[in-house]
């Protein structure tokens, strides 16, 4: 990872950011990073990233062959791998720098690299497998599944990818199912406990979540502490005589389905042993199910319903969410785990080939075919007709990937009845759909063809002489 004897200054891609970088900070909310985290930045380029671990408590060390070459190079828990890949132009050396990385991960390596829909944003040469930029820097860029199945090979173990260009890489499959888990289960948390009182709380609210009673190493250690002294048997009746009965089968029809979707989301990116799974999922399945064997046959059974065009359709038409079009299903980020299971293993099964992005607020289901695109609003909450500002999309049968930006066209498109992407108890469906109503009592809907973008959109309401204020709609000059 040193200076290229052709004369690349690699030096020159170490950007200033001013904060974490995408990557570091996707594995500070994946919970991969953690305070008190000891981890290692291998090519930390001017040392940002570790210099904001640090300051989040994390035992954080950068290595650079340019900014910091003297620093000894340990095996650490957390190895970042950000940007570096890309800027390599030998592929003998790209890989020599992957496999040391991953030698000195002993828990997890977290890759990364630009992508190809960055083209525009490069400008240069073509040379070798990458471009030769006008600062005389090289990038590779990469495809999502080309990256994917780049640190698979060499790295030897089923990769996840957490986001579009970023990777992860577990040396224990424990550690990798343990994530896929709470990605699925993203409820799995507990009430804080300060005494014994708000600790029997706690384990009342998990017991009407999860559909059942927990283990004492399931609990939080200050939890577990607080209830130690009580029998199981004491346990129980407090949990009998407090858990709501309808909110405790709710909570267990809920654990199995979201069972079901791990345990299919698994077989999707390679299925282990029994004991290989996360205790707590172990737990669901003894609760739940007759066997480990029954939950797989049932898992893969709606993976198959998943290849089914009539029966994803029918699940699209029963959703409780979303706004149904001749063409795809389209649900807000709230109310996704409010749609069929089917169609939630759907979304899943593209987030762990490709990478969910970041920053998403609408989810479209495409009912042919299988594809799927996250869509961002940025400002869906406070604009009555928010502005496209990015799709990414990935196609299941292909596990090819489409990126588009919308941020600097003139006429974005734009989106109507709000309130049919949320479910109807969403606090802000009433006013949404307060909205639609008056709009389409102004005849504002009256020519759908025209009303898709900005101009269009603009164009209508100046034809039916209004204005819009927030979320109200008023006559024009008013």
């Amino acid at each position: 990872m040193g200076q290229s004897g052709w004369g690349s200054d690699r030096r020159l891609t170490a950007i200033s950011r001013g904060g974490l970088s995408v990557p570091a900070r996707q594995a500070v909310v994946d919970g991969q990073i953690l305070p008190g985290s000891a981890v290692l930045d291998y090519g930390c380029g001017r040392g940002e990233d570790v210099r904001a671990l640090e300051h989040m408590g994390c035992e954080a060390a950068g290595w650079d062959p340019f900014y910091q070459p003297d620093v000894r190079l340990e095996p650490c828990p957390v190895v970042l791998l950000t940007y570096v890949l890309n800027v390599i132009e030998d592929p003998s050396e790209r890989r020599r720098t992957l496999q040391r990385a991953w030698e000195l991960a002993s828990t997890v390596l977290i890759v990364s690299a630009r992508l190809t829909w960055e083209r525009s944003k490069v400008s240069g040469e073509e040379f070798g497998d990458g471009l030769l930029t006008r600062r005389n820097t090289f990038q590779h860029l990469y495809g999502t599944r080309e990256l994917r199945t780049y640190v698979e090979e060499v790295t030897g173990v089923r990769a996840v990818s957490a986001s579009p260009g970023i990777i992860y890489a577990f040396k224990d499959d424990t550690a990798r199912l343990s994530y896929l888990a709470r990605r699925i289960i993203a409820d799995d948390h507990w009430l804080a406990s300060d005494d014994t009182t708000s600790a029997i709380a706690a384990l009342v609210d998990h017991v009407e979540r999860r559909g059942r009673p927990p283990r004492l190493e399931e609990m939080p250690l200050p939890t577990a502490q607080l209830l130690g002294h009580l029998r199981p048997a004491e346990v129980n009746r407090l949990v009998r005589e407090s858990a709501d009965p309808a909110k405790v089968d709710e909570g267990a029809k809920r654990t199995t389905l979201n069972t079901l979707l791990f345990l299919a989301v698994e077989l999707f990116n390679g299925r282990g042993p029994f004991t290989s799974l996360p205790l707590t999922v172990q737990l669901d399945i003894r609760a739940f199910f007759s066997s480990y064997k029954e939950a797989c046959q049932r898992a893969d059974r709606l993976l198959l319903k998943l290849r089914d065009d009539t029966y994803v359709r029918g699940a699209m038409n029963a959703s409780a969410v979303g706004k149904l079009t001749p063409t795809a299903l389209y649900v807000h980020r709230r109310a996704v785990e409010r749609m069929p299971t089917v169609l939630r293993l759907y979304e899943h099964c593209a987030s762990i080939a490709a990478g969910r992005p970041q920053a998403w607020t609408v989810l479209k289901l495409c009912h042919r075919g299988r594809a799927v695109s996250w869509l961002d609003y940025p400002d869906f909450d406070c604009d009555p007709h928010p502005r496209l500002l990015t799709s990414y999309q990935v196609d299941l049968t292909t596990s090819e990937t489409s990126h588009h930006s919308y941020g600097s066209r003139e006429n974005r498109p734009l989106l109507h009845r709000k309130h049919e992407f949320l479910h109807p108890d969403d606090p802000d469906a009433a006013k949404y759909r307060r909205l639609t109503e008056a709009e389409v009592r102004a005849g504002l809907y009256a020519h759908p063809h025209l009303i898709g973008t900005e101009n269009g959109w603009e164009s209508e309401l100046a034809r039916c002489g209004r204005a819009l204020r927030g979320h109200r709609l008023i006559r024009a000059g008013e």
